[in-house]
């Protein structure tokens, strides 16, 4: 789960040098993006394998750890580090002792500079527990992304982070909101291919294609247009525009020679696309390619392979 770029960098609210991808995540039935397949494949937190925007092996779940100083008449001194850990306030998620904003990516710290010391740390870790809890309890992600949000509402890398968990929870109208007003706060075309899922998710196909077109949409090159060009494609099928959905997934990323994961995303989409638009043959061939490109599993391709050709019998 990424959050805003600044210039050149991208930035991860994830600790622990977290992996770093882009839009959409997939479905729990691992086939492909929510908007590369039909509409019905929307929903959950992310695939078993992947967990939607990253490795499920990031570490951290939550471990129901307690504040300290709690019950009892006796209050340890306070250090510096375990102030804000006292501090809670009452609706937020309880923070694990051994959380600590250090796991932080850096440059998502130095947003919160403004704030002070202790409000940093206390934001800083609810980022740090939304990052390790996205993929197996995003609920839970979401109680800690708006905890944050709400002790640094101005800050737009957190309203950001707060929009990208939402996503994740499935609460599209509020991702959309909160990433809305990241962008405002920080210009640039932002996640617009998650928001333009999130448009799909509320059942507005059309308004995903509008964002498909805006002037931001120009502004994308590499993995994250292809991601929204996958966006785009799926609400075109949402529409029921399948030959639409193919050309828009016609670019020169369709090389047959690549690999990797996005390589195999985009693959597995337009393999899809050419199926749903009656062109099983043509269909067939890009999910093989899909498979080949596939190198971590991340994708379905080799079963929906298996599907056409009558091997799953």
């Amino acid at each position: 789960m990424t959050v805003s770029e600044n210039g050149d960098e991208r930035r991860s609210f994830r600790g622990g040098g977290a992996p770093r991808s882009g839009g959409p995540r997939r479905d729990n039935d691992g086939r492909g993006s929510r908007g590369a397949a039909g509409g019905d494949r929307r929903g959950g937190a992310g695939d078993n394998n992947r967990g939607g925007a990253g490795n499920s092996n990031r570490g951290g779940g939550f471990n129901g750890g307690q504040r300290r100083g709690g019950e009892g008449g006796f209050t340890p001194r306070v250090r510096d580090g375990d102030r804000n850990r006292q501090q809670a306030r009452p609706d937020e998620p309880d923070l694990p002792d051994n959380v600590e904003p250090t796991e932080l990516d850096p440059a998502v710290r130095r947003d919160l500079l403004s704030l002070d010391k202790d409000n940093a740390n206390t934001v800083a870790r609810h980022l740090v527990m939304a990052g390790k809890l996205v993929d197996e309890d995003p609920e839970l992600a979401l109680l800690h992304a708006r905890a944050a949000r709400q002790r640094a509402g101005r800050i737009a890398v957190v309203r950001e982070a707060a929009g990208i968990t939402a996503y994740h929870a499935g609460e599209w109208a509020e991702a959309l909101s909160e990433l809305r007003a990241a962008r405002r706060m920080a210009g640039g075309p932002g996640l617009i291919a998650v928001m333009a899922d999130c448009e799909r998710g509320l059942g507005r196909p059309e308004r995903a294609i509008e964002l498909g077109r805006s002037d931001e949409a120009a502004l994308l090159s590499g993995d994250e247009a292809s991601e929204l060009r996958i966006v785009v494609a799926g609400a075109r099928m949402d529409l029921g525009q399948f030959d639409q959905a193919v050309v828009t997934l016609q670019t020169k990323d369709l090389d047959a020679a690549r690999t990797g994961e996005a390589a195999a995303r985009l693959f597995y989409a337009y393999a899809d696309a050419l199926v749903a638009a009656g062109r099983v043959e043509d269909g067939l061939k890009w999910f093989l390619n899909a498979a080949a490109a596939d190198l971590e599993g991340d994708t379905d391709a080799e079963e929906r392979v298996a599907e056409l050709t009558g091997e799953d019998q």
